[in-house]
């Protein structure tokens, strides 16, 4: 059964910094693609950042390039983003998930249809 669990949400001023944490149970994350995504009222829920794990690769929407970074502890299989310089439309509902059937090694994917398991989101606030 596998399992996310999201932390370190919360309200930050423009300029600031996030660094959200995923748990991850039932499921090696080296043998997964693993993915941040966001959500605001009305909106598609869309891909922020993603990785390969087992590989080391990694992809990211473009707004966020060269802000916000994905990284990953195997021994804690635990994924996290590092969201940096936030500006007020980063706000959103943030989800971790992971693609159990992923084959996007080189380029992983960041569309919500190729995750299959995901957490209940942690929330990010900018203003």
């Amino acid at each position: 059964h596998v399992q996310l669990v999201e932390s370190g949400g919360g309200s930050v001023q423009p300029g600031g910094s996030v660094k959200l944490a995923c748990e991850v149970t039932g499921v090696d994350i080296r043998s997964t693609c693993m993915g941040w995504f966001r959500q605001t009222p009305g909106k598609e829920r869309e891909g922020v950042a993603s990785s390969w794990v087992g590989g080391d690769t990694t992809n990211y929407a473009d707004s966020v390039k060269g802000r916000f970074v994905i990284s990953h502890d195997s021994a804690k299989n635990a994924l996290y983003l590092d969201a940096n310089n936030l500006k007020p439309e980063d706000s959103g509902m943030y989800y971790c998930a992971a693609d159990l059937y992923c084959s996007d090694y080189e380029v992983p994917s960041l569309r919500r249809t190729d995750f299959n398991r995901w957490g209940q989101g942690t929330q990010v606030t900018v203003s």
